[in-house]
């Protein structure tokens, strides 16, 4: 992107924005060794080779240099707080090959003291050997894809790890970094309410400092919404959940997120960012992005098959779309990220990171605060907006409200 059409995002507009938010930086590495059948993220079958040679790596890292090169003038003279290289299954890539990446991504943005460095693992043995040294290329937080320890219903999602390489990929995260975090999945097909309780059991043992518990969904477009499994009815899920809540509590980590638990001092900061209406570059192979002007909000994505996206990305032109948040849908996107978290939000933060006054979200906060979703409470510097318990428990409900 030249400078010239970057501009065009400066020009004078109807919002009026604070401060530009925190800037983060999201990188989509989009390449898996199997396609696991509830997946429906941008990722792609390299084959069952079950090794990296398949990846086309230096092409790929040539086009994310590419791509941040012209993204530049969107973020000139910003700060990087976070970086989250996702996928996909990143820890594919070679430790020389993130390490590059790391390296562009310093030579070419400014990067704040501490910035947090999130690299999406798998468990398995290839991946795992790699651990420490995906450490000394510079990224400082590993998040392990493991989904369950419970080998019957890992073959039911797909995934190419048993438990045994899961539990010694957790044991290998946390001798080679000092905050990590777990993803694990509950309601999954013909899970009882005792597996689920030995899967985070089996978690909670290794002292994480941070865990990500999901509910499985049948997304569509996926093998699952094709052939869809026989799933724990509702009653049995909210049970599963509420059990889940209180042994996460008994082994001392606070839930902060709807899906996210941590220890005192290891909340995910990348993810926080995002769910405070941040701002984040998005890199690769169908990445997502949002970037804050004085007067508008942009949304970017790039191109999303890997080939046309390099092909794109190495010819200057990696988006595929570049849209404005309209002024209408603003409250709604706003809302849909911050109410996620347990705390809430400052009532000012709306303005500054949307450039709306208070009154275009007023009407739809008497109406949650009238059916109980929703409350405001006096913080330490002015108003905080958040959801009641009932909220949390129907979070789709009080979303709903401001859409």
């Amino acid at each position: 992107m030249d400078t010239s059409a970057a501009d065009r995002y400066l020009r004078p507009g109807t919002l009026n924005l604070g401060a530009p938010p925190p800037l983060s930086v999201y990188v989509h590495l989009p390449w898996c060794l199997k396609k696991c059948p509830y997946c429906d993220f941008n990722s792609h079958e390299i084959g069952a080779s079950r090794n990296n040679r398949d990846l086309p790596e230096k092409q790929y890292l040539d086009a994310l240099r590419a791509d941040l090169e012209a993204s530049l003038p969107l973020v000139w003279g910003r700060t990087v707080q976070t970086v989250f290289i996702g996928g996909g299954t990143p820890s594919l890539f070679s430790p020389e090959g993130i390490a590059r990446l790391l390296s562009d991504l310093r030579l070419l943005l400014p990067m704040a003291p501490g910035c947090e460095i999130t690299l999406e693992a798998n468990p398995g043995t290839f991946e795992r050997e790699r651990f420490k040294a995906f450490r000394q290329a510079g990224v400082t937080r590993l998040s392990i894809g493991v989904q369950s320890f419970d080998d019957t219903k890992l073959k039911a999602l797909g995934r190419v790890h048993d438990r045994a390489q899961a539990l010694a990929a957790i044991e290998e995260a946390a001798a080679s970094f000092d905050t990590f975090n777990l993803d694990l999945m509950y309601a999954l097909p013909g899970q009882t309410l005792a597996e689920l309780e030995t899967d985070v059991r089996t978690a909670l043992a290794f002292n994480p400092p941070h865990l990500s518990l999901y509910h499985l969904t049948l997304e569509p477009n996926t093998a699952f919404a094709l052939k869809p499994p026989v799933l724990p009815d509702e009653d049995t899920s909210a049970q599963m959940l509420d059990h889940l809540v209180e042994l996460t509590a008994e082994a001392g980590l606070e839930r902060y997120e709807v899906s996210a638990y941590a220890r005192p001092g290891h909340r995910s900061a990348h993810n926080l960012n995002y769910w405070q209406f941040g701002d984040y570059l998005g890199l690769g192979a169908g990445a997502h992005g949002k970037l804050s002007f004085p007067h508008r909000v942009l949304r970017t994505v790039k191109w999303r098959e890997p080939a046309r996206y390099m092909a794109e990305a190495l010819a200057g032109k990696a988006a595929s779309n570049e849209d404005e948040v309209t002024r209408k849908a603003l409250p709604f996107e706003f809302m849909l990220n911050t109410l996620r978290l347990r705390e809430g939000f400052e009532e000012a933060l709306f303005t500054e990171r949307t450039g709306l006054p208070p009154s275009a979200i007023a009407q739809s906060l008497k109406a949650a605060q009238a059916r109980g979703l929703l409350e405001a409470i006096d913080g330490p510097t002015g108003r905080v907006i958040r959801p009641t318990a009932r909220g949390f428990d129907f979070l789709s409900d009080l979303q709903a409200i401001f859409l």
